[in-house]
């Protein structure tokens, strides 16, 4: 199959990196000679059990029907194919005269894994190969600690990576397309046709919430580097404001690249901590493939988790009896998306109040965000359940209550994504249990009808936690 690199075509395969701006990969092809085909394979089996789920697979199909819109616009298209990927880039590169792919390195295992077989199977079929960075800041595979080893502690591996070159954005001018399109387009599948959006309208909310696509990453980008950098560190942690970047679906499927992030958000240090914390999550997952189903802290397999259904499915549907963990709830399942703080508090309180494995968190958070990560999730959860690197000590039991009085002191957070609760005044609105009846009568909140009571007590909860931790200790 081998080809003039004059005449035959670069096929550009396309995963979590949907955009034509400071693209790696794409900018190699489009330096070559030749026509360029960019290609999208959607083969979900080749990633199980990590596969995109429905919340991802929503960005996905607008994602892709924007970056076709695009790509025409410069005068080229998106070519979408089924998989298995090689036996659909093999029958993708004959059709095209192909004599080489390139692609965007991925972190996650299967896709790793994944790539290795693609690129073995097109180079016994004489086609060139060739994987670029660009979805990470840095050179993961390079960074190790003095010993040799994977970094574990996030403060050291940001110290390392802040002494590297800083990232730098490389724009691809759209004239690079001109005159690299195929005589003849192979044929595409139709978008439709790989079912990506529900067939239940559960999705209502996430069209007021988003706009996925290249022009909302850019706007968002925009409207953080010039009005909420400023204020991100005092106001990132207050969900009721409008304080943090929200680029991460943006950046997980790749529709701005974490360089262009960096740029837009070099004046804030704790910005730049946050890309860092993205960067870690990534480093841990390569080095530490279990990460997404084991702790890294081993001691933990032997953690007493008491499985119980109801308790998380009250948790999943924003119904707990804590105001502020079930706004964040609500606000995950109306919209796709959590505010990190809520996130934090929320997962908290399913591992450590109602004692429910975490990877049964990861799982639901799998399921409802858009921006589901494999590697921030991972790291994410089990940070929180104090099993992962670089944690939070597992004694550090968030009060839900206390959390919310912080954070969301006025209750408008609550009261958008709780809104039976929308008339109590504060500080009632964030323990409504603790209400005098007239109050609760006069704002409509019948507690246990319309609003239900907390599902455990907070005091007690933590008790049992720490004493379940204690016990795991002791059995070592």
């Amino acid at each position: 199959m081998a080809r003039s690199a004059q005449s035959a075509s670069t096929l550009v395969w396309l995963r979590l990196d949907l955009r034509l701006d400071d693209h790696p990969a794409l900018a190699a092809a489009l330096a070559g000679g030749g026509p360029v085909v960019p290609v999208y394979i959607w083969s979900p089996e080749e990633e199980a059990p990590w596969a995109p789920a429905a919340a991802s697979r929503w960005w996905l199909h607008h994602a892709l029907r924007d970056l076709d819109a695009q790509l025409r616009a410069c005068g080229s298209r998106l070519i979408l194919r089924a998989g298995p990927s090689p036996e659909a880039l093999l029958a993708l590169a004959r059709e095209a005269k192909a004599y080489r792919v390139v692609w965007t390195e991925r972190t996650e295992p299967a896709s790793r894994e994944r790539d290795a077989e693609v690129a073995a199977a097109l180079r016994a079929a004489g086609l060139q190969t060739e994987a670029f960075p660009g979805a990470l800041l840095f050179d993961h595979a390079k960074i190790l600690n003095q010993y040799g080893k994977p970094f574990q502690v996030f403060t050291a591996f940001w110290r390392h990576c802040l002494a590297l070159p800083p990232p730098v954005v490389k724009k691809i001018p759209a004239s690079k397309f001109a005159g690299r399109a195929p005589a003849r387009w192979p044929q595409s599948v139709s978008l439709e046709s790989l079912g990506l959006l529900p067939k239940k309208r559960w999705d209502v909310g996430f069209y007021s919430a988003w706009e996925p696509t290249h022009a909302g990453a850019k706007k968002n980008l925009r409207r953080f580097g010039q009005a909420a950098l400023a204020r991100y560190a005092s106001e990132r942690d207050i969900p009721a404001v409008n304080g943090t970047s929200r680029l991460s679906p943006y950046l997980h499927f790749g529709q701005i690249s974490p360089r262009q992030a960096w740029a837009a958000g070099a004046r804030s240090p704790k910005f730049l901590a946050e890309l860092g914390w993205r960067e870690f999550a990534h480093y841990l997952l390569r080095h530490f493939p279990q990460l997404p189903t084991r702790p890294l802290r081993e001691e933990f397999l032997r953690f007493p988790w008491q499985r119980d259904a109801k308790l998380l499915r009250a948790w999943q549907r924003g119904r707990t009896g804590y105001p502020f963990v079930d706004a964040g709830m609500r606000q995950l399942w109306q919209t796709g998306w959590m505010h990190n703080r809520a996130r934090m508090v929320a997962a908290s309180f399913l591992v450590k109040h109602l004692r429910q494995p975490w990877t049964d968190g990861a799982a639901w958070f799998w399921d409802t965000l858009v921006d589901a990560d494999l590697a921030n999730n991972a790291m994410g959860w089990q940070w929180v359940a104090g099993c992962g690197a670089d944690v939070a000590p597992y004694f550090r039991v968030f009060n839900p209550t206390l959390q919310g009085e912080r954070f969301d002191p006025a209750g408008e957070y609550i009261r958008k994504y709780v809104p039976e609760l929308a008339n109590l005044p504060p500080p009632y609105i964030h323990a409504p249990w603790r209400a005098p009846q007239a109050a609760l009568a006069t704002a409509g909140v019948k507690l246990g009808e319309n609003y239900p009571r907390p599902i455990v007590d907070h005091n007690s909860a933590r008790s049992r936690a720490l004493q379940d931790y204690q016990k795991m200790r002791t059995s070592l």
